[in-house]
């Protein structure tokens, strides 16, 4: 589907509503509830969610469209020290999503405490040249009062134009925290059909629902050094027919293979059938999957690897 964007510079007839159009980034530490908060304001999944560190590895776009406009969300990986250069690319990814953003917001997981990597994402954060909404998500996991102290200071700061206290899990002042949104966004309009939620293609949604299955089914063995590249994928006839994936997953040693494997095929069989279950709900049709787990030792170093995992992140169909 292409078609040409509209110019968001150009100002409403006075027969027109305001519209807003704007980007914003969402920002913070690993585990503070980005892809979860992106994906309850958008009532839809884009962003794979788990409880493992680095689970957000590129920049995730979401589309919010609404009657007083559109904003497009990115989720993007948590702020942490890059070690590999596939950390270095994903904290690149961080300062290109500030650098376009329109909006700013910075989460925070309210139910720790602040140490040196929120203070240099907090400064990382003040640099920036647009508006600012500090975000202290998980409210549902600490008492009220708790959030006082920390709200102060924020507040001292001066950093930021709003703070917002939610629960990304639960719901709970999402909706205040919506409106906060448009109010600080600037007027424009859609640059994406109402039917737009994310602009990434179905072949890298899949692999990711594929990686969450990976983190799901091995907990904390293998938090940061399982990948997933799709290499062949069969859709020969329209739906109802079945997509025929093949699919590795990437590890980094042939212990870890081993663990991915599982006694008897038993684990690999288990993120076989999660996965299968979640791309039928994604592509809404059957799918038949193939799992092989690949040993790659240097991969997060490798650039044509990682190159590879960025091959379909974008769609096709995106507007011009």
């Amino acid at each position: 589907m292409s078609r040409e964007a509209p110019d968001a510079t150009r100002p409403p007839t006075s027969s027109q509503p305001l519209h807003h159009f704007g980007v914003v980034a969402l920002v913070g530490r690993p585990n503070s509830g980005k892809s979860t908060l992106m994906n309850r304001l958008l009532a839809e999944k884009v962003a794979i969610v788990s409880d493992k560190p680095q689970t957000t590895r590129q920049r995730m776009v979401g589309i919010l469209t609404r009657p007083q406009g559109q904003i497009v969300f990115y989720d993007t990986p948590g702020m942490h020290k890059p070690l590999h250069r596939l950390n270095r690319k994903m904290m690149q990814a961080v300062e290109e999503a500030m650098r376009d953003a329109d909006l700013v917001c910075m989460l925070h997981d309210a139910s720790s405490r602040m140490g040196h990597g929120d203070e240099y994402l907090l400064e990382l954060v003040q640099r920036s040249k647009v508006p600012r909404i500090a975000i202290l998500n998980k409210i549902d996991r600490i008492q009220k009062s708790a959030l006082l102290p920390l709200m102060q200071r924020l507040g001292e700061t001066g950093a930021f134009e709003e703070i917002v206290p939610i629960s990304a899990l639960s719901g709970e002042g999402c909706e205040a925290l919506e409106a906060v949104l448009w109010e600080h966004l600037p007027p424009g309009e859609p640059r994406f059909g109402e039917e737009w939620v994310t602009v990434h293609s179905q072949r890298f949604l899949a692999s990711e629902r594929i990686r969450e299955k990976v983190l799901e089914q091995t907990r904390d063995e293998l938090p940061y050094t399982t990948a997933v590249v799709l290499e062949d994928w069969k859709e020969e006839a329209p739906a109802p027919a079945p997509v025929e994936i093949h699919a590795s997953i990437l590890v980094e040693r042939s212990s870890q293979r081993g663990i991915l494997i599982g006694a008897g095929g038993r684990r690999i069989k288990a993120i076989g059938s999660a996965a299968r279950k979640e791309l039928r709900g994604l592509l809404d049709r059957p799918v038949r999957l193939f799992l092989v787990v690949r040993v790659e030792s240097n991969w997060r170093e490798d650039r044509g690897l990682l190159s590879e995992l960025e091959r379909d992140v974008v769609s096709e169909q995106m507007p011009e």
